[in-house]
């Protein structure tokens, strides 16, 4: 993912900071934490300036002391006005702990805006974090070809960037190139680009995809991540559908990534 920076206004410190890990010990089961992460330093500092009020949308993390000791969780925004506009939204993540090292992708599926089913696995005891993210969104695209075929409508939102540009973007020129950079190396993680990428190409016209913000409080893409940590504690090489009935709040406490 591309590097984000994360103001803390209210925690254990606060400040600007460049790793979601180090973040995250300042603000997890802190109550009535206020922060947020941004895609600029300029952003993060303009937005530390104003204080929280002013720069927390309803997207964001604020966790009261009382959803604290009900859940250990954070607080998160159900499914946006937007996601109704879909017969299935689908969220993707993918997790390494550490990167590289132990890796595991999730999704989560909402059908008519409410979440109809979550899933988990692909895990690589030797992956990376691009590997996990592409995994998720390889798995996401069979979802929605699946639906698409239906006469269903499909938006998958996918927190990784690069995994977007690797499937939608880069790869009309890697492809026209002999599946060759224009510098010399080669393509990480081809395999799953090109697997990818053909599918991408048969729906494309049909497939709304979008980049979401991470650890900002977004249900679906908070679920998508519990499930790709999920993965990687469970080590299930295969992808898997959670049991139901879905627990919300059991699993927004299990571990983040």
């Amino acid at each position: 993912m591309a590097k984000k920076f994360y103001v803390v206004w209210q925690g254990r410190e606060t400040g600007i900071f460049t790793t979601w890990d180090q973040t995250k010990k300042l603000v997890d089961k802190f109550p009535g934490a206020r922060y947020k992460s941004f895609p600029s330093q300029a952003e993060a500092e303009a937005a530390f300036g104003k204080g929280a009020t002013s720069s927390l949308s309803k997207k964001a993390y604020s966790k009261p002391a009382s959803a604290q000791r009900k859940a250990n969780s954070p607080t998160v925004t159900s499914v946006s006005e937007n996601a109704k506009k879909y017969d299935v939204e689908i969220y993707t993540d993918g997790g390494c702990e550490p990167n590289p090292g132990k890796a595991g992708s999730g999704i989560a599926v909402y059908r008519d805006g409410e979440l109809s089913e979550l899933w988990y696995g692909l895990y690589n005891a030797f992956g990376t974090n691009n590997t996990a993210e592409l995994n998720a969104l390889h798995q996401a695209l069979l979802i929605a070809q699946k639906n698409l075929e239906k006469g269903k409508s499909v938006h998958i939102l996918s927190d990784s960037q690069y995994s977007i540009n690797c499937i939608t973007n880069w790869a009309y020129g890697w492809k026209q190139k002999g599946w060759k950079r224009k510098t010399a190396g080669d393509i990480k993680n081809l395999e799953i680009i090109q697997l990818s990428h053909a599918i991408y190409e048969e729906i494309k016209n049909k497939l709304h995809i979008s980049h979401v913000a991470a650890h900002v409080g977004i249900e679906g893409n908070e679920l998508a991540d519990r499930m790709s940590i999920y993965a990687i504690d469970q080590q299930d090489t295969q992808f898997c559908r959670y049991p139901e009935p879905i627990d919300l709040a059991s699993i927004l406490s299990l571990r983040a990534g």
